[in-house]
């Protein structure tokens, strides 16, 4: 029998949960042959599950969680999920210095792998800002748009405040549209602020952030094989130790965080908007606009709806999430709500699809193990949801 795990977080900032004992896993992984397979050989697929039911009391929210081999040992690649963070504090940032998220914002460069940017045509004046690339992040987990960020908040800024909230094994550190190596990633661009006649209004030099090493219990060594840069099969375990880091706790906690405590020093119009680009689909954006067909609905929406058609026409159901995809593994962190049938709750999940064992040989398996596992966990919690009273 599965066992279900209750995770009691010491600092409040992080979790504030009442727990009790009337859920189990097992309800929901004999639900499906799909999902029984995948709970049955749990450790192959680094399952891990954080469910939170949301209650009301008074009108605050009131929270239970149950978890599923949460264990912050048990390593998977974050990917995409390190975009949450960063656009929360480059928004906190951004009002410390008391500059608009919508000025137009140019990176400059003072290495090799820095981008130097400022024109923007998807957006509505054709440059670029911070509330733009987020969007872009959001929408469609855009990687040059969380780079130029990233170079703005630097990982010093980051790793600073996330510790002061309470998320003290965050590493963020790398960009994702790059060749930049180790000693370079951690060298931010100069950036400046210009307003809507292009004069400067702000502007920050280049920094240099220090390196953040993860504690030396986690493991951080991942498949049986991969190709290295040189396209050469290197048999052994593929190392993570310098790769961005968040586990699922801690995703967890900032999503639950930003929609329902607002913790963050942010103001309520930059949390919504927020929430708001986390919950939309692509096609519903104007600045910037996506195509439907390569951007479809269900593109970040993996619980519910990944396995879907392409346009999703079920309305009462609304989903905040982020999302990550690379090197074989597929996260979902999301807040699912149906006002119509008063559901509302908080499901994150990790699977590791990658049957080969191989890593960088491009033979993942998102869309015949991941996204259908994904996807069913969501309509099993759902439907528990409206069994639930």
């Amino acid at each position: 029998m599965l066992k279900t795990l209750k995770f009691i977080c010491i600092l409040s900032i992080i979790f504030e949960f009442s727990l009790s004992a009337q859920f189990s896993f097992d309800s929901i992984s004999n639900s499906s042959e799909v999902l029984k397979k995948i709970f049955d050989n749990s450790s192959k697929y680094h399952l891990q599950i954080i469910y939170t039911q949301v209650s009301y009391k008074k009108n605050e929210p009131v929270f239970t969680t149950y978890t599923l081999n949460t264990n912050p040992k048990n390593y998977f690649y974050c990917a995409s999920l390190v975009k949450l963070p960063t656009s929360i504090l480059a928004l906190q940032k951004l009002n410390e210095i008391k500059v608009k998220q919508n000025s137009v914002f140019f990176t400059d460069s003072s290495c090799y792998c820095h981008k130097k940017n400022i024109y923007d045509i998807s957006s509505e004046n054709g440059y670029s800002s911070i509330e733009h690339y987020i969007k872009k992040m959001f929408l469609v987990s855009d990687n040059f748009a969380y780079s130029r960020v990233l170079e703005f908040v630097s990982p010093d800024y980051l790793h600073k405040k996330l510790k002061a909230y309470g998320y003290k094994n965050v590493r963020i550190i790398n960009r994702y549209d790059g060749n930049c190596n180790e000693k370079n990633q951690l060298i931010s661009n100069p950036i400046s602020f210009l307003d809507s006649n292009l004069n400067v209004i702000y502007s920050q030099k280049e920094h240099v952030s220090k390196y953040s090493p993860l504690p030396s219990s986690i493991n951080v060594k991942v498949g049986k094989s991969y190709y290295n840069n040189k396209n050469k099969l290197v048999k052994s375990s593929k190392s993570f130790e310098k790769s961005n880091y968040l586990n699922l706790l801690d995703c967890h906690s900032i999503l639950l965080n930003l929609i329902y405590k607002n913790k963050f020093k942010i103001s309520e119009s930059q949390r919504e908007f927020l929430i708001k680009y986390l919950t939309i689909y692509p096609r519903q954006s104007i600045f910037p606009k996506y195509d439907s067909i390569k951007y479809p609905d269900n593109y970040k929406k993996y619980s519910i709806f990944g396995d879907s058609p392409r346009y999703i026409t079920d309305s009462t159901i609304k989903i905040t999430n982020i999302v990550g995809l690379s090197y074989g593994f597929m996260i979902d962190c999301a807040r699912i709500y149906d006002k119509k049938n008063n559901i509302e709750f908080m499901l994150s999940a990790v699977i590791y699809a990658n049957e080969d064992g191989v890593l960088n040989d491009g033979k993942y398996d998102y869309y015949n193990v991941g996204m259908p596992f994904l996807a069913e966990l969501g309509r099993q919690f759902y439907n528990y949801e409206l069994r639930r009273k």
